[in-house]
């Protein structure tokens, strides 16, 4: 392009993007010392303190340092609400700024996968992967790995509040287990996180820093991608904007986007790849019509049920009491321990939101603290939330441009509710929250329903508007560069990750999940990752 800065010679990979899947396959791509890896982040580093304190979620999300503060556009199925959108804005991606709750979901969801035709994909083709990157607090056994970088520990803090929410849960008729991550999570127990030694491990953190340490491994920040640089069909390199500057590299081998659900289709669609009509309303020459692209949005929606109490510790109060701050990163620096090692979420529940589901359908996030939404205060009474959500939606939303110019954030659409099973399932969800909250094991610590309640009545039209009154996301948008056969019409990537159509381009993250999994969606995008790397290499002959 003219006018454009070329950087110094050409690589043999690009990789857009340095969240959860482009750390580790810079880690993985550049094991090969004759390879060179260009990594581009649109973000900076990591070099704040609150991405490495585990709390720092409370000050990092809604934070422009931190989290790009994507907003969807009104939902109807939300009763026209807009909703924060965040995706976390420095290496390591979102992993620097989520919950770090390692959960790889449920085995019949990649059962599910490899039942589209999509061969490689089953759970026992998958779980290799997983293990392969798990560094778990377990040790190595048939179900985890135990050398890996990402390292995986036990919460750090626990709350007399949790314990009695797991006991009512039980009394509710939900059992207690161990562990989530076997390939049937139904139960109730503690989430395990992405941590080490009290400090959030994040993708960058376990492998790209390591990465970069070889001299084949080249990171570009603040690199807001253009368009990805074809000749015919053929990928060639990659165009962004960085420092005020226009400026492209050239490829010889492959180029990966991994730049997330948000991010990947945006930049297909600016590069000309996506549905033929929308890319001609916004002025973009049309390379490929692969009406997919930006299609096929999933995200799992959070209806977050609040309880005040009393008589028993929750983060609200501790939190604001005189020099409460003080001591809990007192108990921080000394024992790496306490409220500051907290994720978001330390007990998780998986169950049905009915008899007629064959396996869990709703999780839960239950948190010994309360805020109107992530990035405000915490409420200054006592309260816990009990987070629910329907893990396998059946609403289907879409990423499109806003306009030609990359630098404006795509219109994100995830359609929440729009289906009479996910309303239904909201309905659902509410009633059992209730229904757990009014067991004896809660009782003397008075539970009173402050969202969304005690003025919605349990009946079907008024819980379904109370989902829709309270509901918004818990970080989890996928699909929408939708790996699938030839004959789906939505397919964007092949089994292998290759966009149909062209050549040497690659989408590996969690838009190419062509169903959500079950669960948080860190862990199975690290997977794609691993597996992916594996998939280049060998097209590669390394």
């Amino acid at each position: 392009m003219v006018g454009a800065k070329p950087i110094d010679g050409e690589y043999d990979y690009v990789i857009v993007g340095a969240g959860s899947a482009g750390c580790l396959l810079a880690e993985r791509l550049s094991a090969d010392s004759s390879r060179r890896v260009l990594v581009l982040e649109a973000g900076g580093l990591d070099n704040w303190v609150w991405f490495h304190i585990p709390v720092g979620y409370l000050f990092a999300i809604g934070n422009p340092r931190s989290d790009w503060c994507f907003k969807t556009e009104p939902e109807a199925g939300l009763n026209g609400r807009i909703l924060n959108y965040p995706r976390g804005k420095a290496i390591g991606g979102s992993s620097s700024i989520n919950a770090m709750i390692y959960m790889r979901g449920q085995a019949a969801d990649y059962d599910h996968w490899r039942q589209l035709g999509l061969s490689g994909w089953g759970w026992d083709d998958v779980l290799p992967y997983f293990k392969r990157h798990e560094n778990h607090f377990l040790g190595a056994n048939e179900i985890y790995g135990g050398d890996g970088e990402l390292r995986i520990e036990p919460p750090r803090v626990r709350w007399d509040l949790l314990d009695a929410f797991r006991s009512a849960a039980a009394q509710a008729g939900v059992k207690s287990i161990s562990d989530f991550n076997t390939g049937d999570n139904e139960g109730c127990c503690a989430f395990h996180v992405n941590q080490k030694r009290g400090r959030r491990w994040s993708a960058a953190s376990a492998f790209l820093k390591p990465a970069l340490k070889r001299g084949n491994v080249r990171l570009e920040t603040g690199c807001l991608a253009e368009a990805v640089l074809f000749e015919q069909r053929r990928a060639v390199g990659v165009r962004w904007r960085q420092d005020g500057e226009i400026r492209t590299a050239r490829c010889r081998g492959e180029v990966i986007l991994s730049a997330g659900a948000i991010g990947s289709p945006q930049l297909l669609l600016l590069s000309g790849v996506g549905p033929a009509a929308h890319l001609q309303e916004r002025g973009i020459p049309v390379l490929l019509d692969r009406p997919g692209v930006g299609g096929n949005l999933q995200d799992h929606l959070q209806l977050r049920l609040i309880y005040k109490v009393d008589g028993i510790a929750t983060l609200n109060e501790r939190y604001y009491a005189p020099l409460g701050l003080t001591r809990m990163l007192i108990e921080y620096a000394l024992f790496r321990r306490g409220p500051l090692t907290m994720a978001p979420s330390q007990l998780g529940l998986f169950t049905r939101s009915d008899p007629d589901q064959e396996r869990a359908n709703l999780q839960y996030h239950v948190q010994p603290l309360s805020l109107d939404k992530f990035g405000d205060p915490l409420h200054k009474f006592p309260a816990f939330t009990a987070s629910v959500a329907n893990v396998r939606p059946t609403s289907r939303g879409a990423i499109r441009l806003r306009s030609p110019n990359p630098g404006d954030a795509p219109m994100i659409m995830p359609n929440y509710l729009s289906t009479d099973q996910d309303r239904r399932i909201a309905a659902a969800a509410i009633r059992l929250t209730r229904r757990i909250v009014a067991q004896p094991a809660l009782a003397a610590f008075h539970p009173a329903e402050y969202l969304p309640g005690p003025a919605v009545t349990d009946d079907e039209a008024s819980l379904a508007k109370a989902a829709g009154d309270i509901g918004t996301t818990i970080f989890h948008p996928v699909g929408t560069a939708k790996m699938g056969l030839a004959s789906d019409p939505l397919m964007v990537v092949d089994e292998q990750l290759r966009v149909a159509g062209v050549e040497r381009l690659r989408v590996v993250d969690a838009s190419v999940m062509p169903a959500i999994t079950s669960g948080n969606t860190n862990a199975p995008t690290m997977m794609i990752a691993e597996k992916g790397a594996a998939m280049i290499r060998a097209a590669a002959g390394t």
